[in-house]
């Protein structure tokens, strides 16, 4: 049990503060390089959240002994309503590119800090989220949860680059923006440990939290990420999208089956 702790702070370090150390990095880069790496790396977490959704998580929340399978599906139904209702009143909005739509600072600095301040909060809650789903997958099963961070990691990389990109819009400094980002971060460690000490007093609903999980993903990459591709309607880019959202489901599958 000590050891298992262990992994799931381990990982939920990684997947918050390793993604936003990328995503710094990234922003040093030329807006241009920045501009072209940012549509493969989305492609490639479309293909991670939905491989890990579909190959990983919900086969393993319908093997645990006793559980309704249509419990599990209306589980991820109602999680996918909930997470819309959620972006609906913009606790929060994943922002991918420097010009979101729902977070684009106003003329006004009032407004600029309220947008900068919006962006912080609702990443702390998707953190801390992440840290609860990546703790279940780990009480579940380790090589689940390895599996679990890897997709959480590959979209929090994108997802964070777009965040700094508005926190840079509404007035905060680089250093401001990368301080206020780890510390975001730190929730998902939070959100792990608290999931770990309250879920092996409640090993039952392990099973729905993973289905919550396998909605959260399946919701981020079709009601988030993929929309953001069609702004690419070129037969081009169409492809270059197919084949990285293949390699991210690639990727997962077989880390899944090697790890297994």
């Amino acid at each position: 049990m000590n050891s298992l702790i262990l992994w799931i702070i381990v990982f939920t370090v990684l997947g918050g503060a390793l993604s936003v150390l990328a995503a710094g990095a990234f922003l040093l880069l030329p807006e241009r390089v920045r501009t072209r790496m940012l549509s493969p790396m989305v492609s490639f977490a479309i293909g991670a959240l939905l491989g890990a959704a579909f190959l990983a998580i919900l086969p393993h929340a319908f093997e645990v002994p006793g559980v309704d399978a249509h419990s599990v599906t209306l589980t991820v139904l109602c999680g996918i309503l909930v997470f819309f209702l959620l972006e609906k009143m913009v606790i929060w909005r994943h922002c991918h590119t420097d010009d979101c739509e729902v977070h684009v600072p106003d003329v006004d600095k009032a407004r600029h800090a309220a947008t900068g301040n919006l962006i912080l909060i609702g990443d702390g809650i998707h953190n801390m989220v992440d840290g609860v789903l990546i703790a279940a997958a780990f009480l579940t099963d380790v090589h689940l949860g390895v599996v679990t961070s890897i997709a959480v990691i590959a979209h929090e990389i994108p997802q964070e680059l777009g965040d700094f990109a508005v926190l840079l819009h509404s007035g905060f400094s680089r250093g401001k923006a990368l301080l206020y980002n780890m510390l975001t971060s730190l929730t998902t460690v939070i959100g792990g440990v608290v999931a770990f000490y309250s879920l092996t007093l409640a090993n039952r609903i392990v099973p729905y939290v993973l289905a919550v999980a396998a909605s959260s993903f399946i919701y981020i990459a079709v009601a988030d990420l993929i929309p953001g591709l069609h702004k690419r309607p070129e037969f081009s880019a169409t492809v270059q999208q197919i084949v990285l959202i293949a390699l991210g489901v690639t990727v997962i599958s077989v880390a899944h089956a090697m790890l297994h």
